[in-house]
């Protein structure tokens, strides 16, 4: 069995527009952006939320597209971001002009949840727990 070396999972993500997906984790979420480096197919910029890293990596040729959307495909589908500020950070998207694939809701008890599509159709989902 796997034992921890830290209290969260990493996560990489293949772009089709680098830039795009920049303003969208990095300027729009509020990620940090921490570094760029090489790697044998292409560039990986590491954000960071809380103690995991989010990997988006620029492929030197990319490949086609995915299904976009929740149900579109099997595999991973969404990432989640548990935080503390659901309706403002759903405001300031609605603001932006980002399109909700799920409005903001109450899933369970004392647990609101949201989804929006990222720049390539990848679903991002907010978590608010009271």
């Amino acid at each position: 069995m796997m034992k921890p070396a830290k209290d969260s999972l990493d996560l990489g993500v293949i772009v089709g527009d680098t830039e795009a997906s920049l303003a969208f984790y990095r300027d729009k979420l509020g990620l940090e952006h921490v570094g760029d480096n090489p790697v044998w197919f292409g560039t990986l910029h590491r954000l960071r939320f809380g103690t995991s890293d989010f990997k988006l990596l620029d492929p030197s040729n990319p490949p086609p597209a995915g299904a976009v959307g929740l149900e579109a495909a099997l595999g991973f589908r969404y990432v989640t971001f548990v935080i503390e500020n659901l309706d403002e950070v759903c405001d300031q998207l609605r603001a932006e002009g980002i399109t909700f694939e799920v409005e903001p809701f109450e899933i369970r008890p004392g647990t609101r949840i949201a989804m929006v599509l990222d720049p390539d159709g990848n679903v991002v989902e907010f978590v608010q727990r009271s």
